[in-house]
């Protein structure tokens, strides 16, 4: 009896033993994000390759549907960075990068992508601009043409295509934006924008948006439940902190755990490659809503946003005498923001493994 007791407690001791060396080895490895991260000048074995995937190219959300005539069909463009070495099925989880108005950036998404596969994170960098290159490529026609649904559209179907790869943990994957980019990562996490977007029982499992303009509110304020990072610049002058104070109150009514990172000095684009100068239009004085039904309209002038005529006319309205604003590259304030982004993706890809439902 008391062999048989040994036997038990043996058999017991050598099962926790190997259930605990992967998640012994994973905590290693998903540490390694919180540490400073590559040097960029290390990563040219990781090159990228160019992907493609069937997408749509909705003005606005109530655009959104099958054979909607303002959603045409539209091929997505990107480049995927997968972590070196082999890899068993559905071992790895992955982060979806949208660009800013300035579209991809050699300094930013094209660093963070490399860095991020070296980590053990696949990074899948969407080029919304490149993908519809017929509807402008001066950057005043790209941000009236291109819009923030479409490039939720790239994303959502961009999710769909990493989870039909067999490496690829559909369930792990983070939608990261930047500027124009992070507006429409905070929008992909309403449920209604999602509901008509993602696919069948995907979601994306958390938000980072890097200095997002929080320009629209929802009436709908239902989230999926994922949780929201927002890393704002305290000198940002194109990102309005009580509106986004605003917007994370009601994406925590939604649902969702929203937490907020202010860098006191830092302007916008902190991870940019320039020097400080002034740039683009100011959209802070812009305040969008979104109705239950998918329409926008401007809470200033009672507009609809329902065409590329009306939107030129609501933006340049609210920015009418607006200066451009400030931005400028800042090294310490970009370490910073990688280790507090390092740190979401550490908890949310790898410590927090419960389901959450699909909404």
């Amino acid at each position: 009896m008391r062999a048989m007791v040994g036997l038990r407690s043996l058999l017991l001791a050598t099962l926790l033993v190997i259930m605990a060396v992967p998640a012994m080895a994973a905590a290693v490895n998903w540490s390694r994000l919180v540490e400073p991260w590559p040097d960029p000048a290390s990563l040219a074995d990781i090159p990228g390759v160019p992907v493609s995937w069937p997408s749509t190219s909705p003005f606005a959300p109530d655009d959104i549907g099958a054979g909607s005539e303002d959603a045409p069909p539209t091929t997505a463009l990107g480049r995927l960075y997968l972590p070196p070495g082999p890899h068993a099925a559905r071992s790895v989880p992955a982060v979806i990068l949208l660009h800013g108005s300035g579209g991809i950036l050699p300094s930013r998404e094209l660093t963070y992508a490399p860095q991020l596969a070296r980590l053990g994170v696949a990074a899948l960098v969407v080029d919304s601009f490149g993908a519809r290159r017929d509807r402008g490529t001066e950057y005043l026609d790209r941000i009236l043409n291109i819009t923030e649904t479409m490039i939720l559209a790239d994303a959502y179907t961009g999710l769909g295509f990493l989870a039909a790869r067999p490496e690829i943990d559909p369930r792990h994957v983070v939608l990261t934006g930047f500027s124009y980019g992070a507006m429409s990562t905070m929008y992909g996490l309403y449920a209604q924008f999602a509901g008509k977007l993602a696919p069948p029982g995907l979601r994306f499992a958390g938000h980072v948006a890097f200095y997002g303009p929080c320009i629209a509110r929802f009436d709908d304020s239902r989230t999926t439940g994922a949780p929201l990072l927002m890393l704002i610049g305290g000198k940002d002058e194109l990102v309005d902190q009580r509106r986004c104070a605003e917007v994370a109150a009601d994406l925590r009514r939604g649902g969702s755990r929203v937490a907020t990172i202010v860098y006191p000095d830092a302007v916008h684009q902190w991870d940019g490659a320039l020097a400080p100068r002034l740039s683009g239009s100011n959209l802070s004085g812009c305040s969008l809503r979104v109705e239950r039904d998918g329409t926008i309209t401007d809470q200033d002038t009672g507009l609809e946003m329902s065409g590329a005529f009306r939107r030129k006319l609501i933006l340049g309205l609210c920015t009418l005498g607006a200066r451009p604003y400030p931005i400028a590259r800042d090294d310490r304030v970009r370490a910073q923001a990688t280790a507090d982004y390092g740190r979401f993706l550490e908890i949310e890809l790898y410590c927090l493994q419960a389901q959450r439902p699909v909404r």
